[in-house]
C-alpha cells in the first residue's frame, strides 16, 4: 500500500446526532479515518464509545430521521455515501460493502434455511438462481470451513453452533466478493477456540480476495494479532490513531493506556483444605433423551453431563471451562438443583440430589445464580430496589418493609453502587452496573454457594476487571463458594482455585488451577489456553469445528 494512494474509504469529520423527546445527543463527534485497499483498520473502544454508530453510518443503517449527521462526509471510491440516493445505496450494500454483525442468531432469519438465505443474496445482486446459486452457495460454505456443506443447506440457524452460524454470516458477506467488509464485534459471543478459527478464516479470506476490512471490537488482544492500523474511540471521538505496533508499544493517550491495562489481574484466594465442603458431587449425569418414530420411542441420549465428580469448599472458586455445548451450564444447573440429574449432590453435607421442588425451597436462599446477560435477567418493569428485595419477600417474610429496604441498601453498597439508585430501572444503568445489580440480588440473601454463569462475557474489558475484583472481594469477606462457568480463561485464571475442563459432557482435565495453567496435560486444554493467551499458537489439530 502506497502512503499516497487514494483510500478506498475516507471518513471525514463525521458527526452523528440522535433526536428524541425534544432532546439531541451527539453519539459521534468529528470522527475521521481512512481505509486503504487490502488494509485492516480496527476501531476500538468500550460500549457506548460510538464505534458501531460510526460503522452503521457508512451504509446509512441508522434509524433515520431520528439520527442525523450535523457534519462530515463518507467517501467510498470518491462517492459520498451520506448524499447517495436509496438506489445507489442498495447497489453498494451487500455488494461492494458488506457487514458481519456481533450476534448471528439475531441476524439470520430463523424461518429460512441456510441455502435460502445465501441464495437470496445471489439472486438479488447477481441474478443467480437454481443450480448456479446452489453451486455458489456450496462453494461459499466450503470456503468458510463448514464441514459437509451439502448436509447443512437445509439446516436452520438454531441447528448450528455459534461458530457455524458466524461462518454462515461470513459466507453471506462474501457472496458478492465485496471490496470492504465491516465486521462489528464478530467474535465477542464466541468461544476462544472458535474465535481463533474465525479470525484465522477472515485473515485467509482477506489475503485471497484482497479485501479491506473495518474491524470493530473492544478486545485489544484481537487487534494486536489482526489489524494493520488502529483507531481508539471514547465518548464519540477518536483519541488516538496509528499502526498497531505504535499504539501498543507507545500509547500516547491516557484512555489507550487504560484499555491496554484493562485485563483481569490478581490471584484467587489461597486454597484452604481445612474449610468446610459446601458443594460436593459424585458421578453427576444429565442425559437428555432422543426420541424418534411415530411412537416417539427413546432411541438414544444426549449426554450433556456424563459422570463428573467435584468438591468445592467455602471461600474457594471452582472454574468450569470449555466450549459452547460442553455441558458447563448444565452441570451448574444440576448442582443448583434447577434441572434433574443422576448421581450424588451434597450441599453442606446434605444429599439433595433427590429433593423435590418443595424440599429445595428452604435452601434456595443459600444457592444463588448470577447469569450471563444482566439485561435479560433483570425485569425491566421493576425498580432496582424491587428486584433486589424480591428474594427477601420469599425467603425472609418476617422482615418489615423498612428492614427489607435496609438490606437492599446494604447489598447495593456491597457491590459498589449508591443505594439512592434503588429507585431507578435497569435500562438506566450501564452493562457493568447491571451486572453489579444482579450480584446484589444474589448477595442480599447471604448465600453460601453462588453459580456464576459467564457473568463477564458480555462486558467490556475494563468492566470485566472491575467485576472480577468485586467478586474476589465479596468472596473474601463472606467466605463464598463460587462455581464459575466461563469460556474466558483470562478471567478464570484470576478467580479460580480449582479447574474442570469439559468437552462433550466429560471431564478432559481436572485439578488445581495454577497447575493446569502452568502445565496442561491434555491437547484440548492446551488448545484452549493457546486460543486464550496466544491466538496464533492454537494447535488446530486439537480443535474440531
Amino acid at each position: 500500500m502506497s502512503e499516497n494512494s487514494t483510500p478506498l474509504l475516507s471518513v471525514r469529520n463525521l458527526s452523528v446526532a440522535f433526536h428524541q423527546g425534544g432532546q439531541t445527543s451527539i453519539a459521534v463527534d468529528g470522527v475521521s479515518f481512512d481505509i486503504h485497499r487490502g488494509e485492516v483498520v480496527a476501531l476500538v473502544g468500550e460500549s457506548g464509545s460510538g464505534k458501531s454508530v460510526s460503522a452503521n453510518s457508512i451504509l446509512k443503517l441508522l434509524p433515520y430521521p431520528a439520527a442525523s449527521h450535523p457534519s462530515g462526509e463518507i467517501l467510498f471510491k470518491g462517492k459520498d455515501m451520506l448524499k447517495a440516493s436509496d438506489s445507489e445505496l442498495r447497489a453498494v450494500r451487500g455488494n461492494d460493502i458488506t457487514m458481519i454483525f456481533q450476534e448471528p442468531m439475531t441476524s439470520l432469519n430463523p424461518l429460512h434455511s441456510i441455502e435460502r438465505q445465501i441464495s437470496e443474496i445471489l439472486a438479488l445482486h447477481q441474478g443467480m438462481v437454481g443450480e448456479a446459486a446452489r453451486s455458489r452457495t456450496l462453494e461459499l460454505l466450503n470456503q468458510v470451513g463448514i464441514r459437509e456443506p451439502e448436509k447443512r443447506l437445509k439446516a436452520y440457524p438454531h441447528e448450528l453452533s455459534g461458530g457455524q452460524r458466524q461462518r454462515v454470516m461470513i459466507a453471506m458477506a462474501l457472496a458478492n466478493r465485496p471490496e470492504l467488509l465491516i465486521a462489528d464485534e464478530p467474535t465477542t459471543a464466541l468461544d476462544v477456540t472458535v474465535q481463533a478459527q474465525i479470525l484465522e478464516l477472515l485473515r485467509d479470506l482477506k489475503g485471497a480476495h484482497g479485501m479491506s476490512m473495518l474491524f470493530i471490537t473492544h478486545d485489544l488482544g484481537i487487534v494486536r494479532k489482526f489489524a494493520d492500523r488502529v483507531c481508539v474511540m471514547t465518548k464519540g471521538k477518536i483519541v488516538e490513531t496509528g499502526t498497531v505496533e505504535d499504539v501498543f508499544t507507545r500509547p500516547q493517550h491516557d484512555y489507550t493506556r487504560h484499555l491496554l491495562a484493562a485485563e483481569p489481574r490478581g490471584e484467587p484466594p489461597a486454597s484452604d483444605a481445612n474449610k468446610p465442603v459446601v458443594m460436593e458431587g459424585s458421578d453427576i449425569r444429565v442425559w437428555f433423551p432422543i426420541k424418534a418414530g411415530f411412537m416417539r420411542k427413546i432411541v438414544d441420549h444426549v449426554k450433556a453431563v456424563d459422570g463428573i465428580d467435584l468438591k468445592l469448599r467455602a471461600g474457594q472458586t471452582l472454574g468450569v471451562v470449555g466450549e459452547s455445548g460442553s455441558g458447563k451450564t448444565t452441570l451448574g444447573l444440576a448442582l443448583a438443583r434447577l434441572i434433574s440429574s443422576k448421581g450424588r449432590i451434597a450441599f453442606v453435607g446434605k444429599d439433595i440430589a433427590g429433593y423435590s421442588f418443595r424440599e429445595m425451597r428452604p435452601l434456595r436462599n443459600q444457592l444463588q445464580v448470577v447469569f450471563q446477560d444482566p439485561y435479560g435477567s433483570l425485569s425491566p418493569r421493576m425498580s432496582v430496589g424491587e428486584i433486589i428485595a424480591e428474594g427477601l419477600k420469599v425467603h425472609e417474610r418476617s422482615l418489615s418493609a423498612d428492614e427489607r429496604d435496609k438490606r437492599v441498601c446494604w447489598a447495593l453498597e456491597e457491590v459498589g453502587l449508591d443505594p439512592s439508585t434503588r429507585w431507578r430501572f435497569p435500562h438506566e444503568f450501564s452493562g457493568g452496573q447491571r451486572q453489579r445489580i444482579a450480584i446484589a440480588r444474589a448477595m442480599v440473601l447471604k448465600p453460601r454457594f453462588v453459580m456464576l454463569d459467564e457473568p463477564t462475557s458480555a462486558l467490556d474489558m475494563s468492566v470485566q476487571a472491575q467485576v472480577v475484583d468485586l467478586l474476589r472481594d465479596l468472596q473474601r469477606k463472606h467466605d463464598l463458594a463460587y462455581l464459575f462457568i466461563s469460556h474466558d480463561l483470562k478471567v478464570v485464571k484470576a478467580l479460580a482455585n480449582e479447574l474442570i475442563v469439559m468437552r462433550f459432557g466429560k471431564v478432559v482435565e481436572q485439578g488445581a488451577s495454577a497447575d493446569i495453567f502452568r502445565a496442561p496435560k491434555e491437547d484440548y486444554t492446551k488448545a484452549l489456553l493457546a486460543a486464550a493467551f496466544n491466538i496464533e499458537a492454537v494447535p488446530t489439530a486439537a480443535i474440531q469445528q
